[in-house]
């Protein structure tokens, strides 16, 4: 596993250059200019240059870029240019509940999909075939901000049983925190769900068509023995990459659920770095998110290796 790790560590650094350039050039080709925001509409030209010298925004592109990376890797990420305080402290406060909601999707995804995938390729006709194909299409063909509505104006308007916003951490009080976290990471988790099941009921069909079900079934291995035991361990490996994939997509899709819900997690700082032109905060809040997705790509490499003894580290 060291020769496996020490192999894909430069690929990963790589895609984070190349993400840290990319991420720091698109932000300045944002139309607008952080220096006169903060300095406001009435401010005149010698104020603006003040606080673009003060910001360091008047220096060359590449010197301004190679700062940057010299924080980041000294652990200095300064302060924020327009929300205030520092950005480090900002990120912190936000990341706690974004992972809250990321991790409790993520589960809700593996509770829905799994047992999706199983009943798609083992029932194959009937009420309960057609019913587990609407809902992935469904849940596929609808937005996560129409769903988010939906779910707040059934459970939380008419029939009040969950809160229809806010936020309360999960270890604090249990109890009250997945009430709030209930609707969020259920609309976060829907259309990866629906994505999961259907590859695995893909996955689960070509297993079952191999010629060792056939040596099984003709044995008398019970069906029920045969797809738990044989078919689903070598259907889960494409499964399991296919939902390291649905965590860059839950990431992304938190700053619209948190929108939503007023969760207040990173999407919504992300939000308001944006709309405020805040450059420290979105690059750094950005590159941290392409840092968890490829960390998460590794870690899914290795539960890869370990359900195919057939793929080995080296």
């Amino acid at each position: 596993m060291r020769t496996f790790l020490l192999r894909r560590l430069p690929s990963g650094l790589l895609v984070l250059a190349a993400a840290s350039f990319l991420i720091f050039a698109i932000l300045r080709l944002i139309p607008g200019d952080p220096a006169t925001t903060l300095a406001g509409p009435d401010a005149g030209p010698e104020a603006v240059a003040a606080i673009r010298a003060r910001l360091g925004l008047e220096q060359p592109f590449l010197s301004q870029y190679l700062t940057w990376l010299g924080d980041l890797l000294t652990g200095n990420l300064g302060p924020s240019y327009a929300i205030g305080g520092e950005v480090a402290t900002l990120i912190g406060d936000g990341l706690g509940a974004t992972v809250e909601l990321t991790v409790g999707a993520l589960l809700l995804v593996i509770l829905i999909g799994l047992p999706l995938g199983v009943l798609g390729a083992t029932v194959r006709r009937g009420p309960v075939a057609a019913a587990i194909r609407a809902f992935t299409t469904t849940v596929l063909a609808v937005p996560p901000f129409v769903t988010g509505v939906l779910l707040v104006l059934v459970f939380a308007v008419t029939l009040r049983l969950l809160p229809a916003g806010g936020h309360e951490s999960i270890l604090d009080q249990p109890d009250i925190g997945l009430q709030y976290l209930l609707l969020p990471a259920f609309c976060l988790a829907l259309p990866s769900a629906a994505i999961l099941a259907r590859y695995l009921k893909d996955g689960l069909e070509r297993a079952l068509a191999e010629d060792y079900v056939r040596t099984a079934t003709a044995l008398g291995v019970s069906r029920r023995r045969i797809v738990w035991r044989h078919a689903l361990p070598n259907a889960l490996p494409p499964a399991v990459t296919v939902l390291g994939l649905q965590v860059g997509q839950l990431l992304g899709g938190a700053v619209l659920v948190e929108a939503i819900f007023a969760w207040p997690g990173l999407g919504q700082l992300a939000e308001q770095g944006v709309l405020r032109r805040d450059y420290p905060v979105v690059q750094d809040l950005l590159l941290l998110l392409v840092a968890v997705y490829v960390a998460v790509q590794l870690l899914t490499d290795l539960v890869y290796t370990w359900l195919d003894p057939r793929i080995r580290w080296e």
